[in-house]
């Protein structure tokens, strides 16, 4: 994806002589020129986080229907991480409609069918109703998130998406005052999800959040990535993606949206109460009962001498959810 720079100058009809490669040379010349000083550092620092900017921007893999989003404004909404590579995001999966080992969802997926595609939203709403996936993509607009992926067995990525916030949805269908939870039901399809109705998990998979959480800006309804519809093995057309939690809260191909007055039993909860909790947050302090959460393995850094990350609290970004957990006991509400 070729930059386009954002300095008015470039794109200004009555400034064509003034060319990127002119402009970039400026800006280099004044950097050697203020690099003694204290403004020295600061340019120079500008100009890091913008050359940052601008290796986080994602190019289209050039696989699936192009989506894109726009820059988005929420707070902690863009990683200036490194991307994962398409390759590794599209093809290391968990995803066990398609089966249990980590290539299996690339291989067997294709055979989900996308079109048509509804999602119902029932309960204590004051709209119910059913929405096509082309109602969902024209709800509001389309924005690029940049967020860390966290994933309870313990390694990550950082993956571009395209959607918009959750709350955009639930505010057009108006939750009831008793409405305290939301929960999300996926697909469960023999006829195209091959390893549906295996004994590993109970059946439709089933994730749930606390409204506030459902509300907060960060939790997204993510229709793709990397500026592309969503592949089959990412959760095709439409799925959740809540960056400060393990990445199986994340429900992937949702079919139904339930607002409920209690805590919903989630797919994972049943499977092992006792390893995985309701909440689920990222957190370093607490280990899942067989491996350490401490740290993680990014994707992408596999090498031999690769170290381990250290895993951020709510996976950074407590600066913008720490507060929904204030006075909460995180060992205990895990």
């Amino acid at each position: 994806m070729p930059f386009h720079s954002r300095n008015p100058g470039f794109n200004h009809p009555h400034s064509s002589e003034i060319t990127p490669r002119a402009a970039y040379e400026g800006r280099r010349d004044m950097l050697r020129l203020m690099a003694g000083g204290a403004a020295g550092a600061a340019m120079a620092a500008w100009a890091g986080r913008d050359a940052l900017a601008q290796a986080a921007a994602p190019a289209r893999p050039g696989k699936l229907a192009a989506l894109a989003g726009a820059k988005s404004a929420v707070a902690g909404a863009v990683s200036m991480e490194k991307l994962t590579d398409y390759k590794d995001a599209s093809t290391y999966n968990n995803f066990y409609e398609f089966g249990t080992d980590k290539a299996d969802p690339a291989r067997n997926a294709h055979t989900l069918k996308t079109s048509p595609w509804t999602v119902e939203v029932e309960g204590l709403v004051k709209k119910p109703g059913k929405y096509g996936i082309e109602d969902l993509l024209k709800l509001s607009a389309q924005e690029e998130r940049i967020y860390r992926l966290r994933c309870v067995e313990g390694w990550s990525m950082v993956i571009p998406w395209v959607g918009y916030s959750l709350a955009e949805l639930i505010k057009r269908v108006e939750p009831q005052g008793s409405a305290k939870y939301v929960e999300f039901v996926t697909l469960a399809d023999k006829a195209t999800m091959p390893f549906v109705g295996s004994r590993v998990l109970e059946w439709p998979y089933v994730e749930g959040l606390r409204m506030d959480e459902a509300m907060h800006p960060l939790t997204l309804l993510a229709f793709g990535m990397y500026g592309e519809v969503l592949p089959n093995q990412n959760g095709a057309p439409v799925r959740l993606v809540v960056p400060w939690k393990y990445g199986f809260k994340s429900a992937k191909s949702i079919v139904k949206i339930r607002f409920t007055d209690k805590e919903p039993g989630t797919a994972w909860n049943k499977a092992a109460q006792q390893e995985y909790g309701f909440y689920s947050n990222v957190n370093p302090n607490v280990d899942h009962p067989r491996w350490s959460q401490a740290t993680e393995r990014r994707i992408g850094e596999d090498g031999l001498f690769a170290k381990k990350r250290k895993t951020l609290m709510f996976n950074g970004y407590e600066a913008q959810v720490g507060q929904l957990y204030a006075g909460m006991d995180l060992k205990k509400f895990y």
